[in-house]
């Protein structure tokens, strides 16, 4: 098994084992200390405020695309930003504190440009090996058309 496919099954552990449960986790341990009525009321406050907050940063986020493409400005913050505000909206879907908060954190404007660089280096990243021929990766071989039939002649030995 690659690297890459290892990295994509401890991707999907986390996300269809780990999260679920530290979510309930955190339901319970939520309820047990403020009660279960208490816990539900916060649960839909969570949700009003995320769904109010990606709305106004989601159209904030579009003016300032929008703005960028007319004056003819590569809209490389603009997208990222877009895309992280979409991002922490799919995680306010999912019901749970764990999951709002993360998608809150990417939806603040002030904690986003943070988040933002990291998504610049993996898109970096994926792009520079996207882009690198396969004779120059890792375990790599030569093609037929790489290999150069020769003979080498010792200058040396000459006379």
């Amino acid at each position: 098994m690659t690297t890459r496919r290892r990295r994509f099954s401890w991707v999907l552990v986390l996300l269809f084992l780990v999260i679920p449960l530290a979510e309930l986790f955190v339901l319970i341990q939520v309820g047990q200390v403020i009660g279960v009525w208490w816990t539900i009321l916060l649960l839909i406050a969570d949700s009003i405020f995320g769904a109010w907050l990606m709305r106004r940063e989601g159209s904030r986020a579009w003016s300032a695309l929008s703005t960028a493409l007319s004056s003819g400005k590569l809209p490389s913050n603009e997208i990222a930003d877009g895309a992280l505000i979409l991002l922490g909206g799919a995680l306010m879907l999912s019901p749970g504190f764990v999951t709002d908060i993360f998608g809150i954190v990417l939806i603040l404007p002030f904690t986003r440009p943070f988040f933002r660089r990291i998504l610049a280096t993996v898109v970096q990243k994926r792009l520079v090996t996207a882009a690198m021929p396969s004779t120059f990766g890792p375990g790599a071989r030569p093609r037929n058309d790489d290999i150069v039939t020769g003979e080498v002649i010792d200058k040396d030995n000459l006379a």
